[in-house]
């Protein structure tokens, strides 16, 4: 399941596009929005096939080690902790995984070095020495590694990025979201699961389906309604020199607002400026939210904007 904020993120590009791009129908762009998330989906499953094959790459290490014509004592006598971490094998062997490469063909067969130099990346940190060194040997301790290895190392490569990029174009921008999502997915292994452990889905429900296709329609549909409400309440701003991104988060935090009464408005008003600020310019968070509090209040006190008890706040 894709977190809500990349979800908003995904109809917020996918908006932008359509407003810009010119040309497509609401259908066609709405098929691409979709399909921008599948590839997010897709993106997810790499960065989890990418911790196998370092492992995989690790194994191969010690083997050739073992295979030397005058092997030293540490070849002979390889520490194996990595290769046989418990959270590791037990993706290794994850049927929601493996039916996801079966139906897709994914793999890093075609980046290989990319896969190389994370492992000597691996080897390098100092979270991956203090964990081989560490005597503590427990399931725990082995997620706790994993989780932090996507997270201070992987997380942190940015030449992975740079592949990402050239992958996709809707890999841009999007990868850290990704990553974090891996971190999420790695804390809430159960070892009791084995290769039953559920993986994040496209979607975590219908609702949340729902949720994007409703948004981007109603941002889209009802563009010229929403952007009279932000010039009626942005006197004092030329709304030719602000960012067209902004307006753009305007429209669809206004759509949110108005069609999805169990959501609280205060979390709809921070998933937006977090927003601004991740895409757009270092003032856009301050000036949304302050233009976004007079629409609300104005649809408040105009008694248009219903919701359920408890998220009107």
């Amino acid at each position: 399941m894709l977190s809500r904020r990349l979800l908003r993120v995904k109809v917020m590009q996918t908006v932008y596009s359509h407003f810009r791009g010119g040309g497509s129908t609401v259908q066609q762009t709405e098929k691409e929005l979709f399909h921008s998330i599948s590839k997010s989906h897709e993106l997810y499953h790499l960065l989890l096939l990418l911790i196998l094959d370092v492992r995989d790459l690790a194994e191969k290490r010690i083997e050739n080690g073992l295979n030397k014509k005058r092997p030293t004592y540490e070849d002979l006598h390889p520490n194996r902790k990595f290769i046989n971490n418990r959270v590791i094998l037990q993706l290794k062997d994850n049927k929601q995984l493996l039916n996801y490469i079966d139906a897709t063909g994914l793999s890093w067969k075609n980046n290989e070095q990319y896969v190389k130099d994370v492992f000597k990346l691996v080897l390098e940190s100092e979270l991956y020495k203090q964990y081989m060194e560490s005597e503590e040997d427990s399931y725990e301790a082995d997620r706790k590694f994993v989780a932090k290895l996507f997270e201070k190392v992987i997380g942190q490569y940015l030449p992975l990025y740079g592949l990402f990029e050239e992958q996709s174009i809707f890999w841009n921008d999007e990868a850290e979201f990704v990553v974090s999502i891996v971190v999420k997915t790695v804390k809430e292994f159960d070892e009791s699961k084995g290769e039953d452990q559920l993986l994040q889905r496209e979607f975590k429900d219908q609702e949340d389906r729902e949720f994007v296709k409703t948004l981007f329609r109603k941002a889209v549909v009802n563009n010229i309604e929403y952007q009279d409400l932000i010039k009626k309440f942005s006197r004092n701003w030329d709304l030719d020199r602000v960012a067209y991104l902004d307006i753009v988060l305007m429209q669809i935090a206004i759509a949110e607002v108005m069609e999805f009464p169990k959501i609280p408005v205060k979390v709809t008003l921070n998933e937006y400026i977090e927003i601004a600020k991740h895409y757009s310019t270092p003032k856009s968070g301050n000036f949304i939210n302050g233009l976004l509090d007079k629409i609300i209040n104005h649809l408040r006190n105009d008694e248009q904007l219903i919701k359920l008890s408890g998220a009107d706040e």
